[in-house]
């Protein structure tokens, strides 16, 4: 008798947890950057970023291949790979964290909702606690996640050259917006 209670119970919390999940994902985000100082325009374009995040509990993480940023000279593209992120060593940038206020949003009702993201950012072999805002527009099952913000390369132990120190920013603006569709 005390088995069927206790199997009766785990089947229970299982089920339970399992059905508290609202799962949202993408592999075709796009995330951008612009590094330039206005002596040169140095930005690129990732569209192959995958994310997933649970409307319950708020838990997100973004993963984009460095290689898949293009650049509109193919030069700053070899050099970007090589010399800056060195994406041989380290292929992907990663993130891993919160939306902290994700009760607020409604996802039974259309509508634009502000958020606020914290977590881990992975970048260049170094981790990094990061705090941004951005929002949620709820269309249907639909999501559009977007968000801006600035991060020191120095922070991620990438290296300006001296020769190259006019052209490139010490801060990047990194822009991410990804369509979601629900999990089902």
């Amino acid at each position: 008798m005390k088995k069927i209670l206790f199997l009766s119970i785990a089947i229970i919390s299982i089920t339970t947890a399992f059905a508290q999940k609202k799962l949202y994902s993408t592999t075709t985000g796009t995330t951008s950057f612009d590094a330039g100082t206005g002596v040169e325009n140095i930005s690129a374009t990732n569209k192959s970023t995958t994310s997933v995040f649970d409307a319950v509990s708020g838990q997100m993480q973004f993963k984009i291949m460095n290689k898949g940023f293009e650049f509109w000279s193919q030069l700053m593209q070899d050099h970007f790979n090589e010399n800056y992120m060195e994406s041989d060593k380290y292929p992907k940038t990663m993130f891993s964290g919160n939306i902290i206020d994700i009760k607020k949003v409604n996802f039974s009702k259309d509508g634009t909702y502000p958020v606020k993201v914290k977590g881990t950012l992975d970048m260049h072999g170094v981790k990094k606690e990061i705090e941004t805002t951005g929002s949620l527009k709820i269309k249907g099952d639909q999501v559009l996640g977007t968000s801006s913000f600035i991060v020191a390369l120095a922070d991620y132990n990438i290296v300006i050259p001296g020769v190259v120190k006019d052209k490139l920013a010490k801060t990047v603006k990194i822009d991410v917006s990804c369509n979601y569709s629900l999990i089902k």
